[in-house]
């Protein structure tokens, strides 16, 4: 390795200077907090989608005699112990992009301050409400910013802010599969203890929502989040933005269900609500997939009916059944999946077999898809619809023509005329 001349060094020497100056300037406007507000995936998910936060970690803090890991804290001994460790966020922010006072802002509005030892229906002293600051400054701001709410909270009808502010002592990180809690499990709900009161009024809606429309009939309500929830963008991917059934769907936030009789809690996004005349039928917290959901939506659209044993429990119509007599000579159009609404089978492709059931050439390109079915000592191919996952009937190879015969239960379907829809 060749030598480094000293007219080289003296400039390499100065850019390492510069660039360690540098280094100390970034870090300088990073500054972090240590907040509770009870189970802490939900407030790690929360800090990340703010502009600014440059990390949040989930981890344990304000205890001692208690190990602090979740197998300890989580033990029934500990439940009320006033010295377990609480579930709290490290958020780490870059000054320059958002103030101190903005993240408390957050905090207090993300969860129920007033609440003691518990969010929602976690309840123990690990779900406390805490603050941990790290110097008098924050400390200054903390306690200005709390008395501030506390004023907003009075006034809108709550008690008094059980939130502890003190030194932070230690901090230690949560075990690994806590961290990025919602982002590595997707088959769940974010949580929202949220009292719904806010610091600045803008925020909140000026007009209340008519729901006058879902006092009537059957409908599908969503309860979705004011912010940024992945199982809600996730229920939205896999199931609603594919749904274009007969049976209005609604999306509502937690604060905007006036008039409506909800018995199911609100706090979890999404919430999926079936009403019928304004009133919950059915009600689940959190993300389903689309194959759970068109099951309980079967089960609340059909009830106890032919069509969902065909659906649900692959039955078979009659033959010759009311549904097949409707639909065996309708108008020119296409017959849609009872459920989901998406289009199955063309009236072009439909054909007289003397059968009993209806019977078409082909489907719908990617409306259906094909599973061997054995039973019952045979060896058929069973049809299921590609979007709800029912079960639609059968394919045969003895169609007109040599074309395929596929045998569908006409209880499954509904019918739309062609000039009706932009087919």
């Amino acid at each position: 390795m060749k030598k480094i001349s000293n007219y080289f060094l003296i400039p390499l020497i100065s850019f390492s200077l510069f660039l360690n100056s540098e280094e100390s300037i970034l870090t300088s406007h990073l500054e972090s907090i240590v907040l509770g507000s009870g189970c802490f995936w939900g407030a790690e998910k929360g800090y990340e989608s703010i502009k600014g936060v440059e990390n949040a970690v989930s981890g344990y803090s304000d205890g001692y005699g208690v190990k602090p890991n979740y197998r300890s804290i989580t033990k029934l001994q500990n439940k009320f112990n006033k010295n377990n460790f609480a579930e709290v966020v490290k958020v780490t922010f870059n000054k320059s992009e958002i103030s101190f006072e903005k993240i408390l802002q957050h905090y207090f509005e993300s969860h129920d301050p007033t609440q003691l030892n518990r969010q929602g229906n976690d309840i123990g002293t690990q779900y406390r409400s805490v603050i941990l600051y790290n110097n008098d400054s924050q400390k200054e701001t903390i306690e200005r910013v709390l008395k501030d709410y506390q004023a907003l909270l009075t006034k809108a009808g709550y008690g008094e802010i059980q939130t502890s502010i003190k030194l932070l002592d230690e901090f230690y990180d949560a075990e690994e599969y806590h961290q990025d809690y919602i982002k590595k499990n997707p088959n769940g709900y974010c949580p929202d203890h949220s009292t719904g009161v806010v610091f600045n009024e803008e925020k909140l809606p000026i007009n209340v929502i008519d729901n006058s429309v879902l006092l009537e009939g059957k409908h599908i309500l969503v309860i979705d989040s004011e912010g940024y929830c992945p199982y809600c963008e996730k229920f939205d991917n896999d199931v609603i933005n594919g749904y274009s059934g007969t049976i209005p769907l609604s999306k509502r936030t937690a604060k905007e269900l006036n008039a409506l009789i909800i018995e199911t809690p609100t706090w979890a996004t999404p919430t999926i609500i079936f009403l019928e005349d304004g009133k919950e039928v059915f009600g689940y917290q959190g993300y389903m997939d689309s194959k759970d959901f068109y099951k309980a939506f079967g089960a609340f659209k059909l009830g106890r009916s032919e069509a969902f044993d065909v659906a649900f429990n692959e039955g078979t119509d009659s033959r010759f059944c009311k549904e097949y007599q409707i639909f065996k000579d309708t108008p020119d159009g296409v017959f849609i999946d009872k459920l989901s609404g998406v289009p199955l089978f063309d009236t072009k492709d439909r054909f007289v077999s003397r059968s009993g059931w209806l019977s078409f050439t082909r489907p719908i390109k990617d409306s259906v898809y094909e599973i061997p079915d054995n039973s019952f000592g045979m060896r058929r191919t069973e049809i299921r619809s590609a979007s709800s996952d029912i079960h639609l009937g059968h394919v045969f190879d003895d169609g007109p023509n040599g074309l395929p015969r596929y045998c569908i239960n006409a209880t499954v379907l509904e019918f739309v005329k062609r000039a009706d829809q932009n087919i």
